[in-house]
């Protein structure tokens, strides 16, 4: 009787600001997701996530799966060394334990750091090597650990030396996460069966990637397709572009391209340093200014193309802002519009007021505005309660299809036409389904703002009208952000590498 292939799989994710204010720690995962042992594959089994795709990888090509520990975070700033250093041993000490194993498949985010940065005994800017290097400790030499990574990674020498091979997201938004892991699980088959040797190497191009990295457009469009012929190269096994994670002020911050060949590293080394440099070329195409919301509304209202969605990229959670601007309020307020909305305001205060008062209650509030000066002010109003709710949706996708989420205790509060959704957990629009089980149904507003910089265009991009990138006051100022610990000069800053 043939013997299964065993291989482990977890991982530890989390996209880390140096600068926001939200802090980190060991309840931040449980409060987004924190599974163990079986229960990983109980509620991951047909999801779009790495993980889902790694249950889907097993099915297909007959191996075991044995699940360990994943551990999940809302972008946030550095978790404290104590709490990081307990996912970690957790996760490796599951692994250890796993018995002979064939192969470990992670779910890794690639711009994760941890501890005090400026303590260089505690401070951990790159912590995805961190935990590689802890995992080929204990598996050794010559089991293959693979990893899926976010589009948003910072890559380092020390992840490519420890990994066999990292394969990064190519959607923006990142819908492709369990097809990318599905791909992972087809590699590892490939080193098994064929005696595949899969050898990295790594470009770290001398720039940060703005935010025009949408793929369904150009130019994000015209580097993808760079990138798909590439891994055309018959002696190519995958390769990626990560377009850096600019709110993290580590060493390895920056735009990279890695590329894995079949035993080849000077043939990875070119394919990798010429796909960078025509990165580099067109430098100035990743980058676009942003217009105000007020500014935005008059453009909107001129084009008469509704509904109109106004997406806060500044006040993105799913870049580690708080999530309580109150510029897009303060515009919709003042421009008088009716059939808006807003999606969503982290507050938890207000969301208690919502509570207390009840359905159908009126009740004056100071929305937004409470974890930073930055942020703006808290916003008055005098609203009337909708809908309140738990805060737990699953999301219809394409982006996370099928995963639950919580936002906590939640409530959707209208003021003269205008419609906000508050939560007491922070979290950025996927899909239209959060603002369903708060009885607004978004598809009938006419100005829509979210606080997403691209994941929101999954479930909305297709219906809407027009779509307008805006910028209000945020902890996330990319002109103004105070790097010191970069290692290289990076367009299109200023900065003197780090000593």
């Amino acid at each position: 009787m043939k013997t299964k292939k065993r291989v482990a799989t977890g991982g530890i994710t989390h996209e880390t600001s140096t600068f926001t204010p939200v802090e980190t720690n060991l309840q931040s995962f449980h409060e987004r997701q924190f599974l163990r042992g079986k229960h990983i594959i109980d509620e991951l089994t047909g999801t779009n996530t790495p993980i889902g795709g790694y249950i889907d990888g097993a099915t297909k090509h007959d191996f075991e799966l044995i699940p360990t520990l994943l551990a999940a975070a809302h972008t946030s700033a550095p978790a404290p060394r104590a709490v990081f250093d307990q996912l970690v041993a957790e996760l490796v000490d599951g692994i250890a334990t796993a018995g002979p194993l064939d192969g470990v498949l992670l779910w890794l985010h690639g711009s994760m750091c941890a501890g005090d940065l400026d303590n260089s005994e505690d401070g951990v800017p790159d912590a995805e090597g961190h935990i590689l290097t802890k995992v080929r400790d204990v598996v050794g030499p010559s089991v293959p650990i693979l990893a899926e990574l976010d589009i948003h990674s910072n890559i380092t020498p020390l992840m490519i030396e420890k990994a066999d091979v990292l394969l990064g997201r190519r959607s923006y938004p990142e819908t492709d996460m369990a097809e990318r892991a599905r791909d992972c699980a087809d590699i590892l088959v490939r080193i098994w069966n064929e005696g595949l040797r899969p050898t990295m190497a790594l470009h770290q191009i001398p720039m940060v990637w703005g935010m025009n990295q949408v793929t369904a457009h150009k130019p994000m469009s015209e580097a993808l397709t760079k990138l798909l012929a590439l891994e055309e190269s018959p002696d190519v096994v995958c390769a990626s572009i990560a377009t850096c994670y600019f709110l993290a002020d580590v060493p390895d911050m920056g735009a990279t391209v890695y590329v894995v060949t079949d035993n080849d590293l000077a043939a990875a080394q070119r394919y990798a340093d010429e796909l960078g440099q025509w990165c580099y070329d067109r430098r100035a195409d990743w980058h676009f200014e942003m217009m105000s919301t007020r500014d935005a509304l008059a453009q909107a209202d001129r084009d008469g193309k509704y509904p109109v969605i106004l997406a806060d990229m500044r006040d993105n959670t799913g870049g580690g802002s708080p999530g309580d601007s109150t510029g897009c309020l303060e515009a919709f307020l003042e421009a008088g519009v009716r059939d808006a909305c807003i999606l969503n305001i982290a507050d938890p205060e207000s969301v208690q007021q919502c509570h207390d008062a009840g359905v159908g209650a009126n009740v004056s509030l100071q929305v937004g505005g409470k974890s930073s000066p930055l942020q703006g002010q808290p916003v008055s109003m005098n609203a009337r309660v909708v809908a309140l709710s738990d805060g737990c949706v699953q999301y219809d996708g394409p982006m996370f299809a099928g995963l639950d989420c919580n936002l906590g205790p939640s409530a959707h509060i209208e003021q003269d036409g205008i419609h906000v959704l508050l939560t007491t957990l922070r979290e950025q629009p996927f899909d239209t389904a959060f603002a369903r089980s708060l009885e607004l149904d978004v598809k009938q507003m006419r100005y829509i703002a979210v606080k997403s910089a691209a994941h929101f265009r999954a479930g909305f991009e297709s219906w809407a009208g027009a779509l307008h990138m805006v910028s209000e006051a945020s902890v996330h100022d990319l002109g103004n952000l105070p790097f010191k610990r970069l290692n290289r000069r990076l367009y299109p800053f200023e900065n003197e590498p780090a000593e």
